[in-house]
């Protein structure tokens, strides 16, 4: 286990930001302002964030707490297995590895989602 708190924003909690939830705007200030907060913005979430509220690519790639993941072939294969790309890149982007061995907490808007899924949520509604 380790301190450091490594955040996935689905493509709900990417849209709610640019609406001025006030949990995402806290969340993108700690990771731009606080040593051991990691936010990151999957590339297929981020494209079904623009569909839905259009501007929020720019917005958040341009945000310097965010770190966007680009879509490899082994996220690409585990988009593969869900059924829209965006929770399947979010989905991946939260199981551990070397650099997140805990891996890392989705944060949604939508947290029936989520349910029944391997991964760890926050309710950005609460």
């Amino acid at each position: 286990m380790t301190d450091a708190v490594h955040i996935v924003l689905d493509d709900t909690a990417m849209a709610a930001a640019g609406q001025g939830n006030v949990l995402a705007s806290r969340l993108i200030h700690r990771a731009h302002a606080e040593s051991g907060w990691f936010l990151y913005a999957p590339a297929c979430a981020l494209v079904e964030a623009d569909r839905a509220r259009p501007g929020t690519t720019e917005h958040l790639a341009s945000l310097p707490g965010i770190t966007v993941l680009d879509l490899d072939l082994a996220a690409a294969l585990a988009v593969a297995q869900h059924k829209t790309w965006a929770a399947g890149h979010s989905h991946y982007a939260a199981q551990p590895t070397p650099d997140r061995p805990d891996g890392a907490i989705i944060a949604t808007t939508a947290p029936h989602r989520w349910a029944g899924e391997p991964v760890r949520v926050l309710d950005l509604t609460v």
